[in-house]
């Protein structure tokens, strides 16, 4: 790449558009961060390279972030399972995802990665879930995964429409330091290290380390195939061996209680109730035990053998990330 070429990262100030821009410091790229005005600061400390502000919402602030960008990561979503108003998190990623990659159209950028999700894949019942589950608007639960779903088709769209150069990856369940907010799978993993989580439902997810999944982008930049998706997981786990895992690193006792979902439903409708009122994020809702009732496990064997992709164990990121809570004094 050009010494005047630009990589610009959008989310740069989050969980893993931080830990995409780190990995591609390593290269010596020359990185520019957007970042919203508002986002906090924590992990652009020592960003390496030009931070400029804007809102993804704003196409003008978005086509200046643009000038003299040659490859483009869209990293940043709104990543809540959550909201007083959830039809916000629809048009946040939907709305955001259209003006950067018009704005990518305009600038004439070579190579996009688009962050995706799993959530646009619809998880397979006693299996294993790759990219031809493709999941649609009326199979998927909750606005957030609608949210996502709909930004990867419009980027679809627009690739096969308008010759847009994107690669799309779905990460799973990214897990591991500097998850400043942090996500709700680093709030499981910080109420069950305190001790917090008593009891658990009968599901499963796929972990994956968050440094793995930036790596992984990178590889897609370099190997992927334009129009298509690659999963970038880890290791699928039960929610029960998770919080053992957990428990282990903490030297606590694990969770032997397992609930019913059914039961819970009354207890998710008067958190949400409570954050209506508080604005305040709820630990259970409605549309999650809906989610458990699957166990989200998914093949990176794409990824594995089309871009070389590699994931460490789940109980080293598990490790990291509580090494990191516990500095952040999240976990005492």
């Amino acid at each position: 790449m050009a010494d005047r070429d630009i990589v610009l990262v959008t989310g740069v100030s989050g969980f893993l558009g931080s830990a995409v821009a780190r990995a591609l410091a390593g290269r010596g790229y020359a990185i520019r961060g957007l970042v919203r005005a508002t986002s906090p600061r924590t992990n652009l400390a020592d960003f390496p390279g030009e931070l400029v502000e804007g809102d993804l919402r704003d196409p003008a602030a978005v086509a200046r972030a643009m000038t003299g960008v040659r490859t483009l990561y869209h990293v940043a979503a709104d990543y809540r399972l959550w909201a007083r108003d959830p039809e916000e998190i629809v048009r946040n990623n939907r709305d955001g995802t259209r003006n950067v990659m018009e704005a990518a159209l305009a600038a004439g950028v070579a190579r996009i990665v688009h962050t995706s999700s799993v959530a646009t894949l619809l998880p397979l019942d006693g299996g294993v879930a790759d990219e031809t589950r493709v999941a649609t608007e009326a199979t998927v639960v909750g606005a957030y995964k609608r949210s996502k779903l709909v930004a990867e088709r419009l980027v679809e769209q627009m690739v096969r429409a308008q010759g847009l150069p994107a690669v799309i990856v779905n990460p799973s369940t990214p897990i591991g330091p500097r998850d400043v907010r942090p996500t709700p799978t680093g709030r499981i993993i910080v109420e069950a290290a305190g001790g917090r989580m008593p009891a658990f439902v009968d599901s499963g997810l796929n972990l994956v380390h968050v440094d793995d999944v930036a790596a992984g982008h990178l590889l897609a930049h370099d190997r992927g195939r334009i129009g298509e998706r690659y999963i970038l997981g880890g290791q699928d786990v039960t929610l029960a061996e998770m919080l053992a895992t957990i428990a282990g690193i903490v030297g606590r006792r694990p969770p032997t209680v397992r609930l019913p979902r059914g039961p819970l439903f009354p207890l998710a409708w008067a958190n949400e109730r409570i954050a209506m009122w508080t604005g305040k994020e709820p630990f259970l809702t409605r549309d999650a035990l809906k989610m458990a009732a699957h166990a989200m496990f998914y093949s990176s064997a794409k990824a594995e053998r089309e871009l070389g992709y590699r994931a460490r164990p789940h109980a080293q990121a598990l490790a990291d990330a509580i090494a990191w809570f516990r500095d952040a004094g999240m976990v005492r």
